[in-house]
Parts: structure tokens; C-alpha cells; sequence
């Protein structure tokens, strides 16, 4: 390996030229090139610079210049799914995950993880003495609690070091951070200049920089998966502030000035028609001026956020340049899936209000005007506007969860200058997220695996792309691809597309099927079922030979069953909760039970938790389970003497039970009692079995906020009577959380207010 300028200032070290003589592990492909993989979250086809916005990406964009765009580029409409797809090279069902990983149904495909038989490309690569390491979001396992199982978490999926956050979404301000198997502490705090997407990339480097001082001759894999651009949009606020009055225009002119731009880039074809304002969002025009202040200002939060982001692209690059790596690595970047409507018609100040269907909207709108100066910051848990997904998907209709367009056609960036010899050039050959890995392998010219821990391995599904890197007009070679995600479903065959949306159906036989002829429609804008029936019945029986090749059914509900116009307003849950009890002993330090709604549901069933403590004194005070955090949740705690209750309401309403006597000393036993009646609840607190406080929790919500820990609140407080961790200084000698049995069909009861209003 020649001299190199190793640089890694980012994380405080100093800048040097080494030789570093170490007797390396030798690859079994000598001189391969490390592979980077880059994933983006909820940004949508038309947001980065390179695709037509007016949003600063020029690090993504550099990427691009020096290598290739994809303009027929597909994933599966979400993130779980897409994320599954692209590290196993098969499609998702296939390897065990329908949409997003929570829904474990035990069906083949519903594993809450992603199936042995199809091994990861970091468990393909190790098999070839790659290095292997992945930053960030994970989101492929159903299980996140600290205790493990890990077979589904990414040292157990074959990343030698992992470092970021294990559920769908955090807070980048105060995220739920795990190192290897272990639950960690966030490094610094948001004064002392924290954000999350600066930590990984910071990790990523580290990672990649003792690697290669030890062994400079081990190619390595890197997967690098963002938080951003998914909700809550984060960022500092020099780079909001950039954005201040750029989109005063609204979404219908940014939408167009987009869409222009993509045709000046060559990034769509010159033939290619902007489709309608998608439904439900309202005419710009139309809007109130305290409308259109706050709309733009969701906005601005949201380029911040991606300026940001491409920030810290741009440190990796530079560390893979300045340490001689960069040419010889082969870059993948994508997007999950389309931009998202899921922050509702007026957005979101709290992104988990829109969760809940009791939530006033006037009251939303409220909260979110007076403090619009706070969007972006650690007091916000934001979500822009649908009508900003429709920009965010131009010249697309629909959003992410749909199989049109606009959830499925996704930004891809390849760099690989050893391969391609047109860099800055634009792609349009029909491909799909599973094709990623078996191009990455045919790269290096091996095979997969007949065997990974002694598990047989199933083919990719997937198709190489490697001959459209040095060949712009070779023909497809990707022909038929399926679509399902919560019930939306489409199939592409040839040019053609088919396509229905379940969102607003009551049932599948509902659904309508529309058909499109996107070799000669690019933006999937003119529906031809009427002209061509027999072509739409023929892709319709090809979508079920492919979901039956790939295990699609049974397909879960669509994502509600309310009025369309409510559709981004709430999204709801139809599980039926068994009953269920989950029992803790001696609990010595704080113990946070992420994911714990798959065995105890604490926030919609009935339930209670019952605690034997020990306290030394009238002093020994603390929480004893907090469940979220600031934007929404409840505490149990003893204050001042006194056994507490409070449920935070998304910021909205708090309702609090304090216990009409002290809490003695010594052993004693506390517990409340969580009693659903509709939408509302009694909760009841007790001190040794006597009732001694009750509250009537009047809104309760579908989702709570990123994690429920015993003996403490982390990350940020559920209310301002303390500050965190308020870790409880006695002993928690047992915990018992005990679920009763609800058959109570919460979606049904929460559609049935929305059409009652």
C-alpha cells in the first residue's frame, strides 16, 4: 500500500503520513475495492441538487459528477423493507420482511427480521476477509431491547462494529445509541454541539481509520445508513437560517422550478410531463398567511437538514480521499423511498401527534405557530407538510407507502471510476434495490455462498447492474419487478405498469387497478387502463405469479381505514393485544426496554405495573419506569415524599395523580393501574394496595415517544417536575408490567370518530 495523508481531524486526531508495517489479513481477493454503501432516509426523487432542487448538496452532487445517476431506479416504498432488500440482494418478502420490521406476524414473510437463508452482503463479503462496518440506522430487527436477542441486530447479521440506532426514527438531538450489542450514552450534549448524523459519520471514520492503520491490505465494507432525512427533521440553525424566504413561493412554483430543472439536467426525459398537484394538498394560493409562514418554514427546516446531511458526506469523502482510499471504493447512494406524507396536510410540531386521531388540528397549528422559531431544535419533533412531499417527489404523484411512483422511484448515485468512463452521466435502465448487492459481487467477480454459518443459502432475486457502468445504451436487463407495501401493490413488465392503491379501500376487492405505459409516460402521469384492459389483466396475473414466487401474502392492512381526506392525519393500530406479563428482578442501574410493544403494550391496552422497592430513607426519591420522553409519554416516580403519575399528551395536556400521603420508608410496594374506557383512560396509583391518587387521562395516543426505561427517564424528561435521568436512588427489587387481554379494535373506534366529525 503507497504513503498516505490519513486524515482524521474530525474525531481529534492529527494529521500525519505513515507507514504502518503491520502483517495484514490477507484478502482472498487481492487488490478488491472497498464498498460504501450510503443510504438516505425519506428523500424523495427530486430533492438533492443533482436531481433538480434548489437545496445545497454539493458534496452529493460532486458524487454524482465523478459517477453515475439513475433516473429508473426502485426500492419498495418503505424503509425496513427496502433496507432488507438492499443488503441481501433479494426481494423483501422473500427474505422475511413485508414493510417495516415491527410487523412480525411469524409468516414467512413477517420474521421481525431479515431470514438466514439470505446471508447480508457484510456476511457475504466476510466470506471473502472483508472488514465490515455499518453506522447508523438499523431498523431490521423487531427486537431492540438491550438484553438481547442480537441474531437479528448487525453484529449478528455479520458487521464486525456497529454504531448508531436500532428503531425506525430518533430524535437527532437525543437519540437511543448502541454500540456493538450494547446500549450506550450519547457522547455530548446539543450545547456542547451535538447532532446525530455528525456522530456516525465521525464513527464511520473512526472505524474505517483503524482498519486500515492495522490492516492497510483488507478491503472493507461500509454501511452507512442516516437518520435524516426522515422525521424529526433536525438541524443546526446556521444551516436553517440559509434557507430563511426560499420557499416563501410554495410548493405548486418550487414544484415547477423543479421539475424544469430536472429537464435541464438531463436528469428525466425532455418528453416527460409534470403530473397534478397531488390530492388532498391544498392549492398554495389558497393558503392563510400564517399558513404559508409556517408551511415555509417546515420547509427551510427541511433543506437545513439535507444541506447538513451532505456535510457529512462530504467529511467521509474527504477522509477517503486524503487516506488514498476513494478511487478504489466503490460508492453506492440511495434513498429508502419517496419523500413522506406522513407529516399531514399542515405538517407536524410534533411528529407523534399525527399518530393519534383525537389530536385537534386547530390545536396542532396552535402549538406549532407559537413556536415556529423552535422547529428544527431539540424542543420540536417536526414533519413538513404533504405538500412539500409532492415537490420532494416531482414529477411523481404519491408519496412513500405507495407503489406509484412517487414512493418507489428513488435517487441512485454510483462511483466507481475504475468502471465508468462517462462520469456525470444520467442512466435510465430499469432497475430495482435488490439488483444493488449482486452488482456489487459481480464487481469483484465472485459468487454468493452456497453455505453462511451453516445455513443454505437461497439466489439473489436480484439482477447485476454492472453492464449499464460502462454502457449507457445497453438494453434492460431487469424486465419484471413486483410492488407491495401495506397493501399497495403494483408490477412493472416490460415498459408497462400496473398499480392499485389499498390506502383508502376498505377492502382488496375495492381496489382499482390502474395501468400505465411508463416506457413512453415517464412520470406514470396518464392512466390507460380503460384503452388497454387485456394488457392490464395480463400484468395484473403477473403481479400474483411474482408474489407468489416471493412470498407476498398474506399482505398486511393498509395503513388506515379512514375518510382519504384524514389519511395523513393518523395513522392507527389494529392489533389485538393477548394478555401478557413481564416480570423484572433487582434492578441495579437504569434498564430501557426499546421495542417492549412487542411483548407489553403500555400505552394503549389495559395494564398496570406493580413495583416492590426499598427506600432508605424520606430522601430516596427517583422514577421508577419512564415511558417517552418530552413530545410525549408518562412518568411513575416519587417526588418530594410523594408517588406521582403524569401522562404527556404530546405536548398537548398533561394528566397527573399524586398520592394523597407519603411514601414510607423501607420495603414497600407501589403501582398503578392503567384502565381503558374508549378513547379515554382512569389511571389509579397505590401505595401497599391502598388506592391513594387517580387521574382521568382524557386523550391517550397510538405511539409514545423513542423508549420506556426502568428506575429512570432518559434522553429528555416526560415532564419538567425533574430533570433526567431522576434515576430512583432505592433498590427495585421486582417489577411486574401485566397486560389484560383487549379485543378492543382501536383503528375502528378512532375511524369511526373521524366520520362521526
Amino acid at each position: 500500500m503507497p504513503k498516505m495523508k490519513v486524515t482524521s481531524s474530525h474525531i481529534g486526531r492529527t494529521i500525519f503520513d505513515t507507514h504502518v508495517q503491520r502483517v495484514p489479513q490477507e484478502s482472498k481477493l487481492k487488490d478488491s475495492p472497498n464498498v460504501v454503501y450510503i443510504v438516505l432516509d425519506d428523500l424523495g426523487f427530486s430533492q438533492l441538487g443533482c436531481y433538480g432542487s434548489t437545496i445545497n448538496t454539493p458534496n452529493i452532487d460532486k458524487l454524482a459528477n465523478e459517477g453515475l445517476r439513475y433516473n429508473n431506479f426502485h426500492t419498495t416504498a418503505v424503509c425496513s423493507a427496502t433496507r432488507a432488500s438492499l443488503l441481501t440482494g433479494a426481494n423483501h418478502h422473500a427474505c422475511g420482511i413485508a414493510n417495516v420490521v415491527e410487523y412480525a406476524t411469524g409468516c414467512p414473510n413477517g420474521q421481525g427480521g431479515i431470514d438466514n437463508s439470505y446471508g447480508t452482503i457484510a456476511e457475504i463479503l466476510k466470506e471473502y476477509d472483508y472488514a465490515t462496518f455499518a453506522v447508523g440506522k438499523w431498523h431490521l430487527s423487531a427486537n431492540q431491547r438491550p438484553g438481547g436477542p442480537y441474531e437479528k441486530w448487525p453484529l449478528g447479521k455479520g458487521f464486525d462494529r456497529y454504531y448508531g440506532f436500532l428503531p425506525a426514527e430518533i430524535d437527532q438531538y437525543h437519540p437511543h445509541l448502541t454500540q456493538d450489542n450494547s446500549e450506550v450514552p450519547v457522547p455530548k450534549t446539543v450545547a456542547e454541539g451535538y447532532h446525530l448524523s455528525e456522530d456516525i459519520i465521525d464513527h464511520s471514520i473512526d472505524m474505517v481509520f483503524q482498519h486500515t492503520m492495522a490492516y492497510p491490505k483488507q478491503p472493507f465494507f461500509l454501511y452507512v445508513a442516516f437518520g435524516a432525512m426522515h422525521s424529526p427533521h433536525h438541524a443546526p440553525k446556521e444551516y436553517i437560517e440559509k434557507y430563511r424566504g426560499k420557499f416563501d413561493e410554495g410548493w405548486d412554483e418550487i414544484r415547477k422550478k423543479w421539475f424544469d430543472n430536472q429537464k435541464k439536467l438531463g436528469v428525466i426525459p425532455q418528453d416527460a410531463e409534470l403530473t397534478e398537484r397531488c390530492e388532498y394538498v391544498e392549492e398554495w394560493d389558497t393558503l392563510t398567511a400564517d399558513q404559508k409562514r409556517l408551511y415555509a418554514r417546515y420547509m427551510e427546516v427541511y433543506a437545513g437538514f439535507l444541506e447538513h446531511t451532505d456535510a457529512q458526506i462530504g467529511k467521509l469523502l474527504d477522509y477517503l480521499e486524503e487516506s488514498g482510499q476513494l478511487d478504489n471504493t466503490v460508492i453506492v447512494l440511495i434513498s429508502d423511498n419517496g419523500a413522506s406524507g406522513e407529516g399531514g396536510i399542515q405538517g407536524r410540531y410534533n411528529c407523534f401527534s399525527g399518530m393519534d386521531m383525537t389530536v385537534a388540528e386547530e390545536r396542532e397549528f396552535k402549538l406549532a405557530l407559537e413556536n415556529i422559531d423552535k422547529i428544527g431544535g431539540e424542543y420540536s419533533l417536526n414533519h413538513y407538510p404533504t405538500g412539500w412531499a409532492n415537490a420532494g417527489n416531482t414529477p411523481f404523484q404519491w408519496y412513500k407507502q405507495w407503489a406509484h411512483e412517487g414512493g418507489v422511484k428513488d435517487p441512485l448515485i454510483i462511483r466507481y471510476p475504475k468502471l465508468i468512463k462517462d462520469p456525470g452521466s444520467v442512466r435510465s435502465q430499469y432497475h430495482h434495490v435488490s439488483d444493488i448487492t449482486p452488482t456489487i459481487l459481480d464487481i469483484l467477480g465472485v459468487d454468493k455462498p452456497e453455505f453462511i454459518k451453516g445455513v443454505p443459502q437461497k439466489p439473489f432475486t436480484g439482477t447485476s447492474m454492472k453492464y449499464t457502468l460502462d454502457d449507457p445504451d445497453a438494453a434492460d436487463q431487469k424486465t419484471v419487478q413486483y410492488y407491495e407495501c401495506f397493501g399497495n401493490r403494483g408490477i412493472y413488465k416490460d415498459g408497462w405498469k400496473a398499480v392499485t392503491m389499498h390506502t383508502f379501500s376498505e377492502t382488496y376487492d375495492d381496489d382499482v387497478w390502474e395501468l400505465y405505459h411508463v416506457a413512453e409516460d415517464y412520470s406514470e402521469k396518464y392512466n390507460v387502463a380503460d384503452q388497454y384492459p387485456e394488457k392490464l389483466r395480463e400484468l395484473q396475473e403477473e403481479f400474483f405469479l411474482e408474489a407468489g414466487r416471493n412470498n407476498v401474502f398474506p399482505m398486511l392492512w393498509g395503513t388506515t381505514h379512514a375518510k382519504p381526506e384524514n389519511i395523513y392525519r393518523a395513522f392507527g393500530d389494529r392489533r389485538v393485544m393477548p394478555e401478557r406479563e413481564l416480570v423484572f428482578k433487582n434492578v441495579i442501574k437504569p434498564y430501557e426496554l426499546a421495542g417492549e410493544q412487542s411483548h407489553v403494550s403500555i400505552d394503549l391496552a389495559p395494564n398496570y405495573l406493580e413495583a416492590e422497592i426499598y427506600r432508605e430513607s424520606d430522601k430516596t426519591d427517583g422514577v421508577i419506569i419512564g415511558a417517552g420522553d418530552r413530545f410525549g409519554g408518562f412518568a411513575f416516580y416519587i417526588k418530594d415524599n410523594r408517588l406521582k403519575y403524569v401522562y404527556n399528551f404530546n405536548q398537548y395536556e398533561y394528566y397527573s395523580a399524586e398520592s394523597n400521603i407519603e411514601v414510607p420508608t423501607g420495603d414497600v410496594t407501589v403501582k398503578y393501574e392503567f384502565v381503558r374506557h374508549g378513547l379515554s383512560a382512569d389511571v389509579r396509583i397505590y401505595i401497599n394496595n391502598e388506592r391513594v391518587g387517580e387521574t382521568r387521562v382524557e386523550h391517550f395516543y397510538y405511539t409514545k415517544g423513542f423508549a420506556t426505561t426502568l428506575k429512570a427517564n432518559k434522553h429528555t424528561a416526560v415532564v419538567d417536575d425533574y430533570e433526567v435521568p431522576f434515576e430512583f436512588k432505592g433498590k427495585l427489587k421486582k417489577v411486574t408490567i401485566h397486560q389484560y387481554a383487549d379485543v378492543f379494535d382501536v383503528q375502528k373506534e378512532f375511524s369511526k370518530k373521524l366520520h362521526e366529525d
